[in-house]
């Protein structure tokens, strides 16, 4: 399928213009993503429809604790990426082409993902997810458009390295965001990522300021990006633009792709949590075994709001306006 966002260049050349990179791609060449290609001067998207991974999983595993919690949500992945993490989780379908990659997959149509998101009760809509989605941003946006007609909920996780109007025309469908902000630190995005830190705050800032629902994940490793005094200007910056409310989850690394460094502390991972409960009113902890870090608070008077262990979440002081049962403070816009 032809891919949105690029011009054409001379010599049958080619630059994307869907994220920051703007790849000028020479005939026959892929983007860095390695799933844009330019073919004889037309720029096309070698994994539309291709899905690597589909299932229904809880609202919770995303992470998106204040959006609909309790809810299953139907995730949808592809392959490839924009960024190129050392550390990152999921390489085996996120660096990758289509022509290398072995695992099975199905091409869908997004009829068929519509169908099955609708197929089950508990299912709010559709997550897409596991690799980058904004590299598969046609298919991502046909599906997000039908979801919405069918009354679905539409979230993205995304590493937030995606161009200003490719952004906005997501924001006329998409319903919640959750943003790895992988650290504070450009010199860490350019050597560990292959990207820059500035366009990914300002994709926080844009989906604040289009109102929708915007959670973020700090992936803390040892030594790289784990700093107390980057990790406080950064809850700061967050709190200054895009509010107090805004929804942090510190998650806790463990080794994977090129990275063997040992697993964050857990001693660190409570360390930066009291600094981000300075300044944001919901921090949550991620990749731990312990209780601590998972519930939701009241921040205005401590009422146990929403209980989670696992991914089990029981609602037990919340009204259905998302108020606290206790003291009346609102605490979530979106609820079941």
């Amino acid at each position: 399928m032809e891919a949105l966002f690029y011009i054409k260049l001379e010599d049958k050349k080619v630059k994307c213009r869907l994220c920051p990179h703007e790849c000028e791609i020479s005939n026959g060449k892929f983007g860095i993503c390695k799933v844009r290609i330019n073919k004889n001067g037309e720029l096309f998207t070698e994994n539309y429809g291709l899905v690597s991974s589909v299932g229904f999983d809880p609202i919770e595993k995303k992470p998106l604790y204040h959006f609909y919690p309790g809810s299953e949500i139907l995730s949808v992945g592809s392959i490839g990426c924009n960024l190129q993490c050392d550390f990152c989780q999921n390489w085996q379908i996120s660096q990758i082409s289509e022509t290398d990659f072995k695992r099975e997959s199905k091409r869908y149509r997004n009829s068929e993902i519509i169908e099955l998101a609708l197929s089950k009760e508990n299912n709010i809509g559709i997550a897409y997810t596991y690799n980058e989605p904004t590299v598969f941003f046609e298919f991502m946006l046909e599906m997000a458009i039908s979801a919405k007609e069918k009354g679905l909920k539409n979230v993205m996780v995304t590493n937030g390295f995606i161009n200003k109007d490719p952004l906005n025309k997501l924001n006329q469908f998409i319903d919640a965001y959750n943003v790895d902000l992988k650290a504070f630190i450009d010199d860490f995005y350019i050597k560990y990522t292959k990207s820059q830190l500035e366009p990914v705050k300002e994709t926080l800032i844009n989906i604040s300021n289009a109102g929708k629902h915007l959670e973020i994940t700090n992936l803390v490793i040892p030594g790289l990006n784990d700093s107390p005094e980057k990790f406080e200007e950064m809850v700061k910056w967050i709190k200054e633009n895009t509010g107090e409310k805004t929804v942090l989850h510190i998650s806790r690394y463990f080794p994977s792709y090129k990275f063997k460094e040992e697993p964050t502390s857990v001693e660190k991972i409570f360390k930066l949590y009291e600094i981000a409960k300075k300044h944001l009113k919901y921090v949550y902890l991620g990749n731990l075994m312990l209780s601590e870090g998972s519930n939701t608070y009241c921040p205005e008077c401590n009422e146990l709001i929403i209980e989670r262990s696992g991914y089990n979440t029981r609602l037990v002081a919340l009204n259905k306006q998302g108020d606290c049962s206790s003291c009346g403070n609102h605490i979530l816009e979106h609820i079941k």
